[in-house]
């Protein structure tokens, strides 16, 4: 059998964290470059969801491409409503994909006894496909909420790693700058199976620290290949009118 050599994608620089969030400027020196796969981590209420979705909206705002938001946890009406409370509007150049449908109907196949369960990393990767074909290489950013919920719907974790490894590639091959949102307890353990931290290009931890008395949400950027940044806790305020990066914490 011929085999075909598949060029890899021409790296692509993007200022997708200059011109998407006020003040994060103060975090990156340079941006990043596509292709690119972020882990953006943190415990409950730390704002992963909105700094993916504000990050996305206001980067595509003025650029002539194309994003996609995939949820495989809440619902689209739920995220349109949650991030409109915030102030972010939907942009017309994304598209939230929800997965919970699927979610549901897998569950009560379950119930009544069907072993046909989705293939969800298959079924993602179709999606891509079916949304590049579309949009060509305008498709330039991808999220998917959340890595938790990815591993909850496969049985075995041998399979997990295996998959991830092809998983992370095929988003590479796409030429995407892609956000895989990932749960991280207070104390910092995370969702992770061992291998992702490595695979990924960017980890963005968004936290919660006690300043004075008050908590206080912070962005820290562990670590992002090729690019110039701050390791330092950044502080962050949301408000009506989106999200902030105000500065590094000060530390006590």
């Amino acid at each position: 059998m011929k085999r075909i050599a598949v060029e890899p994608p021409v790296e692509e620089a993007v200022d997708l964290f200059k011109d998407s969030i006020p003040g994060l400027d103060k975090v990156f020196k340079n941006d990043i470059e596509r292709p690119k796969v972020i882990l953006v981590t943190g415990p409950p209420g730390s704002m992963k969801t909105s700094f993916c979705y504000s990050l996305m909206s206001n980067y595509l705002r003025d650029k002539n491409e194309f994003g996609l938001y995939a949820t495989l946890e809440e619902t689209a009406e739920s995220h349109m409503h949650n991030m409109e409370s915030m102030g972010v509007k939907l942009s017309a150049k994304m598209q939230i994909s929800d997965m919970t449908d699927l979610r549901e109907i897998d569950q009560i196949d379950e119930v009544i006894g069907e072993s046909a369960q989705t293939d969800y990393v298959l079924f993602i990767e179709k999606m891509i496909q079916r949304f590049r074909r579309t949009h060509g290489d305008k498709f330039s950013v991808l999220v998917i909420d959340s890595l938790g919920a990815l591993y909850s719907l496969m049985s075995e974790s041998a399979e997990m790693r295996k998959k991830m490894f092809y998983f992370f590639k095929m988003l590479r091959d796409n030429n995407l700058v892609t956000f895989i949102i990932m749960e991280r307890s207070l104390t910092g353990e995370s969702q992770l199976l061992g291998n992702e931290g490595f695979l990924a290009d960017g980890i963005v931890m968004l936290g919660l620290d006690r300043q004075r008395g008050k908590l206080v949400r912070y962005l820290q950027v562990e670590k992002m290949r090729a690019a110039e940044h701050s390791m330092e806790k950044h502080a962050i305020e949301v408000t009506k009118s989106g999200m902030t990066v105000l500065g590094p914490l000060l530390t006590t």
